[in-house]
């Protein structure tokens, strides 16, 4: 069964907390989205702010970043269960999942919609959690879901069968009751949605979205 995740994208903290007690008691988790203005050209709040947030929420932190690396300290602090990074400005994908293990939380990798599966190192497959995979541009939230994404799905689903390596596999961008059939039948098992689902009642939306997902 596949798990919906509420994605919040924002640089106003308040919007954030909101979010946050708007999605409570859905799901159990949560991702925020954290972009440096390096990345992309958009930026959102510092991992850090969510330090003073209270939420029964567990917390997953993308980072849209330059050197991830370098943000996972302040994911720590903004109370993170698991740390994303986006491969395409990591210098040591080693060392980035090394570090997040290191303070005891779950890791991820994470490549753009340009980015071809073998851009991951799959010596640290194995270390991962969950990877996930944009199915639109890295940055910005709005978009329309890109097929292309649906072959990657299916390459890493491969890979993980092959190798008997037990990471999750992520998709992020664009997806509704119109092609999330596509996305699961191709070897999801997480799905991140933003504005999608917070517009109107995220129970009732993720309910639409699950029916949608094993229609015949």
């Amino acid at each position: 069964m596949i798990q919906i995740i509420p994605a919040i994208l924002s640089n106003d903290i308040k919007e954030v907390g909101e979010k946050l007690a708007q999605a409570e008691g859905v799901g159990g988790k949560i991702q925020i989205d954290v972009i440096d203005g390096v990345f992309a050209n958009n930026k959102t709040v510092d991992p850090s702010a969510l330090e003073f947030i209270e939420t029964d929420l567990k917390l997953d932190f993308h980072l849209m970043t330059k050197e991830p690396i370098d943000w996972v300290e302040r994911a720590v602090r903004g109370m993170a269960d698991r740390i994303i990074g986006q491969v395409e400005m990591m210098t040591d994908q080693v060392g980035f999942v090394g570090k997040v293990s290191e303070v005891g939380l779950s890791v991820g990798l994470a490549i753009d919609l340009p980015t071809s599966i073998s851009k991951l190192d799959p010596t640290i497959l194995t270390n991962l959690d969950i990877v996930l995979i944009m199915s639109v541009p890295a940055g910005f939230g709005g978009r329309e879901f890109d097929r292309r994404a649906l072959a990657k799905i299916r390459e890493l689903d491969e890979i993980r069968i092959r190798d008997d390596t037990p990471f999750k596999i992520c998709v992020d961008g664009g997806i509704n009751t119109n092609n999330i059939s596509d996305v699961v039948k191709a070897g999801a098992d997480e799905l991140v949605i933003g504005e999608g689902l917070f517009a109107g009642n995220i129970k009732e939306n993720i309910d639409s979205l699950m029916k949608a997902a094993y229609k015949k």
